[in-house]
């Protein structure tokens, strides 16, 4: 037993200067009060056009405040994290336990091999005992092609661990490694050694991706490894038996690298699907890796990443380690959370990928209000707690510690072929996998869910982000892609809250109330679509009418108006440029993409969402695609919006920028004609000019443009006719 003194393995402090925050909450608050009495002190007369635009932008205000609200909740007490790396070393390194780490992919055109195979060999590397290590990759595409890369991969992994160990590589990914080091090392011997492993790495990424051109692999290649044989039986990729294979078997004395180090086990997996069976997506993958990884290592930590979500930090394994080896505040940790980071960002962010305030803010804030939510991706999970076991005060650090025997010390052959029922279609039917057990299922952020039952089971998670990113992967890099993506996240968190899983319901008298509160915060996404959308159209009509929604500058009561949307947009700018280290241009990209989600990928999860309720469809789960063509990825890099491709978001978006111009020039003109007043409409004025000057991307799209990229006319037939109609109903 370890000595209940020893120094605590990490340490959690409150955020700084919370004051400023808590000040600007408090002053914007008392702004509020006074915007709704004049809100009800001055309402038009009775069955007016109005009175009916003043009571839609009463309450749609009220519902604004209300989410902000529960966006100062989230805010109001923030925590930060530090972990204590050598003092787990000292304390535990002969005891560490195993860490299984889970990799899924599903698309081997959208989630390209060699993308893949980074990120599997960056965890492969990890500074941590190899002989406690377990690599499982979960491939829903069953891809022979990506199968190759896995067997490419593993033969790489014998020259490639031993040199990160070496030269102390960062990251350890190669793709990203060879792209972010310099050429010029100090010794010459160094010098060769590193371009001799380029050479070797850019020769294995151009066999994987000769084969990926050929569109299978080639009769020579499949007669390497008797794991092609299995694709013999394959009819498709939604129809096929179990693949399982084991690459490198950890436990084999013969399975070392080039300096006889062993090697950490590798194992492929492609689950039986049947087209009469539901697959259940990303949560079904996880739970057939849960099963299969526990008849052959059961470690008792799991990691699960996305297969485009390489480690950027070699220690992150330790650290993680910290706060679950914790022998006084960590035997009820269920998870602990890293934040999701991008390498492909542009220098403003111009789709606001980089989740800036979530992962600096937002996260810290549920830290300190009982935990982060999980969210899919470099997660470290006890495997007990991920299996449905509900905390028991007594002895869960001694079982992170504690030896596995209960795995099966079979050989690689007996185990592929006796993990194979693990992953068939029928083996969760009549038990608790994907209820009690394992990850959630009947929801397309089974991610948020399963965190919140494990939460509501009496565990708790932590937030924690290094100095050196854990994880980096790809943003979506169009904008369709960025919206598409936003839809299944809105659309999936609102599920939650219509279902019986709403934390207000679900974790009642479980979770803490300020973290049910906290959940809303995004749960809420697809709700704030209908006030969003109203404020953004209605106001911007009623002043082609002549009808004012707001006081008159120069009465008193426009300055609790002036008030709040000042110090608003002053307080986020100074906090999205200091706090998250972006640019003015960055934090007004981020204000352009939250108006665009709101209006069209929560205006659709929410619609999908109604409609699902009342059986019209059912829920989808897309794939973000992590790949773009040369010209759109020359684009995003000049950081010209990508409007190419015709949908319906776009049709809304476009809507919306037609009847704000067109309003805000008849506004003008009948001004300038007519000399009417301007100080009674000069805020609507204002607001709708703000629309106007935040979708000059859009414009620009739609009229100016000739590249590719350009909004299609079909969309600007469709968004004409629309705002055209608009305008109809506006003036009835």
């Amino acid at each position: 037993m370890v000595e209940k003194n020893h120094a605590p393995l990490f340490e959690t402090k409150p955020a700084k200067n919370l004051f400023i925050f808590r000040s600007y909450a408090v002053s914007v608050f008392a702004g509020i009060i006074f915007i709704f009495c004049y809100r009800v002190h001055h309402l038009p007369e009775p069955n007016t056009a109005a009175r009916w635009a003043w009571l839609g932008a009463f309450f749609s205000e009220l519902w604004f405040v209300i989410y902000w609200f529960v966006t100062v909740v989230v805010r109001w007490n923030p925590v930060h994290r530090r972990t204590f790396k050598d003092r787990l070393s000292q304390r535990y390194e002969k005891v560490l336990p195993g860490i299984d780490i889970f990799v899924c992919t599903a698309d081997p055109v959208i989630e390209p091999p060699t993308m893949v195979i980074n990120t599997v060999l960056s965890v492969m590397a990890y500074n941590y005992l190899p002989d406690k290590m377990s690599v499982y990759l979960s491939d829903d595409g069953c891809s022979d092609l990506t199968f190759y890369a896995m067997l490419e991969a593993s033969r790489f992994s014998k020259k490639w661990l031993p040199f990160c160990r070496k030269f102390n590589v960062e990251p350890r990914s190669p793709e990203a490694y060879f792209k972010s080091a310099a050429e010029s090392l100090d010794d010459s011997l160094k010098r060769q050694e590193w371009l001799s492993m380029k050479n070797l790495y850019e020769d294995m990424k151009q066999r994987i991706e000769a084969m990926a051109e050929l569109g299978r692999v080639t009769d020579d290649m499949r007669e390497q490894h008797k794991g092609f044989l299995e694709w013999d039986s394959v009819s498709s990729r939604r129809d096929h038996q179990t693949v399982f294979q084991i690459l490198i078997d950890g436990t084999d004395s013969t399975a070392v690298d080039d300096e006889g180090q062993p090697l950490p086990t590798l194992a492929y997996l492609a689950r039986e699907k049947r087209p009469q069976y539901h697959h259940n997506f990303k949560a079904g993958a996880m739970n057939a890796l849960i099963r299969v990884s526990s008849k052959i290592s059961n470690a008792p930590i799991i990691l699960n990443v996305d297969c485009d979500m390489y480690s950027n930090n070699s220690d992150s394994v330790r650290d993680a380690l910290c706060f679950l080896l914790d022998e006084e505040n960590g035997h009820d940790i269920a998870y602990v959370q890293y934040p999701q980071n991008f390498d492909n960002l542009t220098e403003n962010d111009l789709y606001s990928s980089s989740l800036g305030l979530i992962n600096h803010v937002e996260f810290h804030g549920l830290d300190g209000n009982g935990g982060p939510m999980y969210i899919g991706t470099g997660c470290f999970h006890r495997r007990d707690a991920l299996s449905g076991r509900k905390y028991m005060p007594e002895g869960e650090t001694d079982s992170l510690k504690r030896e596995r025997h209960d795995q099966k010390q079979d050989s690689a052959r007996v185990l592929e072929e006796t993990c194979k029922t693990l992953a068939d279609c029928a083996y969760e039917e009549n038990t608790d996998w994907g209820k009690e057990m394992g990850l959630n299922y009947g929801c397309t952020v089974e991610d948020v869910l399963t965190g919140l039952s494990m939460q509501c089971r009496g565990w708790r998670s932590v937030f924690f982000k290094p100095e050196r990113n854990a994880f980096m992967g790809v943003a979506p890099t169009t904008l369709l892609q960025s919206l598409v993506q936003h839809k299944r996240w809105s659309g999936g968190d609102f599920q939650i809250t219509l279902s019986r899983h709403c934390p207000f319901v679900y974790g009642h008298c479980k979770i803490p109330l300020k973290l049910q509160i906290c959940y809303c915060n995004y749960l809420l996404w697809a709700a704030n679509s209908l006030p969003s959308l109203f404020y953004v159209t209605v106001p911007s009509l009623c002043l082609l009418r002549g009808i004012s929604l707001f006081p008159k500058v120069s009465n008193l009561w426009g300055l609790p108006f002036m008030y709040v949307v000042t110090a608003t947009m002053v307080y986020s700018a100074t906090e999205f440029m200091w706090t998250c280290g972006s640019t003015l241009r960055g934090w007004w990209n981020d204000q352009r993409m939250g108006l665009y989600r709101r209006t069209t990928s929560h205006l659709f999860g929410f619609l999908d969402n109604i409609l699902g309720l009342l059986g019209v469809t059912k829920s989808t789960f897309v794939i973000t695609e992590k790949v773009a063509g040369d010209d759109v990825s020359k684009r995003y890099k000049q950081e010209l919006m990508e409007f190419g491709t015709a949908s319906p978001m776009f049709t809304v978006l476009t809507t919306i920028a037609l009847i704000n111009v067109s309003c805000l020039i008849g506004t003008m003109l009948r001004l300038v004609m007519h000399g009417h007043a301007v100080d009674q409409l000069a805020m609507q004025i204002g607001w709708c000019g703000l629309l106007v000057y935040i979708n000059l991307p859009l414009y620009n799209g739609l009229f100016s443009r000739e590249d590719e990229g350009r909004m299609p006319t079909s969309v600007t037939y469709k968004s004409a006719i629309f705002a055209l109609l608009a305008f109809a109903l506006a003036w009835v």
